[in-house]
């Protein structure tokens, strides 16, 4: 069992910056896959970013080159630099862990899920 705890959230004008940290509690190691979702107002889950225990990402198209995922093994952190914010990255972002097979198409399919933490771009 994971259990996953973001913070790091916030407000931010249009072109700042934030640092979201997602701290895993497991019984071993990160999970092998770990991700980041975001949900907007009125909109579906997307899946922002993913890396996997060889640090090997994927980014979705609209956050490509302003975002960027990573991971500390030794504290079990996931992490989201997110930089050149635009009011559109507004929603809430979750952490989530042990990716399922939609994944790989791009769908936020995971096993485990943080409680969210709040990003708002205006």
């Amino acid at each position: 069992h994971v259990q996953l705890v973001e913070s790091g959230g916030g407000s931010v004008r249009p072109g700042g910056s934030l640092r979201l940290s997602c701290a895993a509690s497991t019984s071993s190691f990160l999970p092998s896959c770990m991700g980041w979702v975001r949900q907007g107002p009125g909109k579906e889950r997307e899946l922002v970013a993913t890396i996997d225990n060889g640090d090997g990402t994927t980014y979705a198209d609209s956050v490509k080159g302003r975002f960027a995922i990573s991971q500390d093994h030794v504290k079990n952190t996931l992490f989201l630099q997110m930089n050149r914010l635009k009011p559109e990255d507004t929603g809430m972002y979750y952490c989530a862990a042990e990716c399922g097979l939609d994944t790989f198409h791009g769908d936020p399919d995971f096993r485990y899920w943080g409680q969210g933490t709040q990003v708002t771009v205006s």
